[in-house]
């Protein structure tokens, strides 16, 4: 059950606690009123890298880690009794698994959205010529990383029992007994359209050989879905929605044009588009931005899928001790080296799942200060390229607005900087996917107030300009993107 516009006694400060359930982490914030981080707390805990492209989590890991940074952020935060007014919940979008409706057990790992075994349904959807179908309901791209694949991935070669969500509906359910995902979330799925976001299209569902499931209500982000005591006395659950879309309303976009980058796991930007989906001819998805005060605002948005995990990659190999020290170690120039991060395929616009990274242009003399400059300024080429891509499609780009933990690098930032020519905004706050969510579970709560009251004023931490000259960004862009159209044609030669 729905209970919309729940709203808690007057007295009640507004503090909400946002979890922010990602793919390399779980955080936790409470929010104060003015949408301020009073106290946090986090958990890393790494998906499992498996043969043939799987990545995996153990969901009961995921659970445990909602549960303990919850309780340990309120700790911190020491409100007094009854300033806690609602959780919100902030997920990975297309993250699956399968579990038992009845009892809470999961039946399958959760299949994270960098899995690439769904290639097989997309592959056969593509030879049946559903592609363009699918891209002009769904705005989508038939690729593995959406969570409808992976659905029926999991039916084909996992389990029959239970039902098949996105991970959101499992956590919300354990939290508070609702069977429920959000607009957003449902976006990200193949399995709604964009002239109807609140629905499940039969249609779509019948292509996906998924008619039979038993699916959840699709509801706003600012639907209250119910109550939960884990994290102390009963309070709303409400705010739910994808996190890449949280952070975008937590760097106040809202208004057609704006634009985020988000750097995490991977690096994902979204270029607000209003209330009108606007298909991309870039290669760019559409999806619904969020569903507040019954009004959908779409997004365009493109993925690069390793970012930080790229810098893991590198610490994995002990180029590195960890994100820390990409600015100590970093060359100030990479000597010829140009890095593609396909570490796991390449997303928007390319589209090709079993792409491989590559790291060309080495001699001799490349020292590990060279390799981590490539690797990073490998992933702000990549981001730059979707840049030119929400350009391509007619959006004018002032500026760009980012966050994320890597975004305390100041090579990563200058690197972007100079590659998109237009100022960079860094966020200025470690919390920018929490506090999004925090403000749909604000506008949850209060059904009086309007968005631009709820959104906080945002003041960017640096603002870093382009060094570069136009034409040395261009050319440097075209370094990259060659060697990124050479992995991509080489994954469609030897994977037809």
């Amino acid at each position: 059950m729905v209970y919309t516009n729940y709203r808690p006694p007057e007295e009640l400060p507004m503090h909400v606690l946002a979890i922010d359930q990602g793919t390399s982490g779980t955080k936790a914030v409470v929010v104060a009123p003015d949408g301020t981080a009073v106290a946090a707390a986090e958990v890393a805990h790494a998906p499992r890298h498996l043969a043939e492209r799987g990545v995996e989590h153990d969901p009961l890991v995921i659970w445990q880690a909602v549960v303990d940074t919850g309780r340990r952020a309120l700790a911190a935060a020491a409100l007094p009794d009854g300033a806690l007014a609602a959780v919100a919940l902030a997920n990975q979008g297309e993250t699956v698994l399968a579990w038992d409706r009845a009892t809470g057990t999961p039946l399958s790992p959760a299949i994270v959205w960098q899995d690439r075994r769904a290639a097989g349904v997309t592959d056969a959807l593509r030879a049946r010529g559903a592609a363009d179908e699918v891209a002009r309901r769904t705005g989508l791209v038939l690729d593995p990383y959406f969570s409808a694949p992976k659905l029926r991935w999991l039916r084909d070669h996992v389990t029959r029992d239970g039902v098949v969500t996105t991970l959101d509906t499992w956590l919300v359910h354990r939290l508070c007994g609702a069977f429920v995902t959000d607009v957003s979330t449902a976006g990200r799925s193949m399995l709604t359209t964009l002239d109807d976001p609140t629905g499940w299209d039969p249609d779509l569902l019948d292509l996906l050989g998924l008619g039979d499931e038993e699916l959840p209500a699709i509801v706003a982000s600012d639907d209250v879905v119910g109550t939960t005591d884990v994290f102390g006395p009963r309070v709303p659950v409400t705010g739910l929605v994808v996190d890449q879309q949280a952070a975008l309303l937590a760097q106040g976009c809202w208004d057609a044009g704006t634009v985020k980058c988000t750097f995490g796991t991977g690096a994902f930007l979204l270029a607000q588009t209003g209330t009108d989906p606007v298909l991309s001819s870039s290669g760019l998805t559409t999806s619904p931005a969020w569903r507040l005060r019954d009004e959908t605002r779409f997004c365009v948005d493109g993925q690069v899928y390793t970012a930080a995990s790229a810098v893991d990659w590198l610490a994995g190999l002990g180029v590195l001790a960890g994100a820390s020290e990409v600015d100590a170690v970093a060359a100030d120039d990479a000597g010829g080296v140009q890095f593609v991060p396909a570490l796991t395929g390449l997303a928007a616009p390319w589209w090709q799942p079993g792409a491989t990274a590559s790291l060309t242009g080495l001699r001799l003399g490349t020292g590990r200060g060279e390799v981590v400059r490539a690797v990073v300024e490998g992933v702000a080429a990549s981001v730059a390229h979707l840049l030119e891509a929400v350009r391509h499609d007619g959006a004018p780009v002032a500026s760009l607005r980012v966050d994320g933990g890597l975004t305390r690098s100041h090579v990563l930032v200058q690197a972007l900087a100079d590659r998109v020519q237009v100022p960079v905004e860094v966020h200025p706050s470690a919390h920018a996917t929490p506090l999004g969510a925090a403000v749909a579970a604000r506008l949850g709560l209060d059904a009086a107030l309007t968005p631009a009251e709820a959104l906080p004023r945002v003041v960017p931490s640096r603002v870093v300009h382009p060094t570069w000259s136009p034409d040395r960004a261009a050319s440097e862009q075209q370094r990259w993107h060659d060697a990124a159209a050479l992995v991509a044609r080489t994954e469609r030669t030897e994977h037809p």
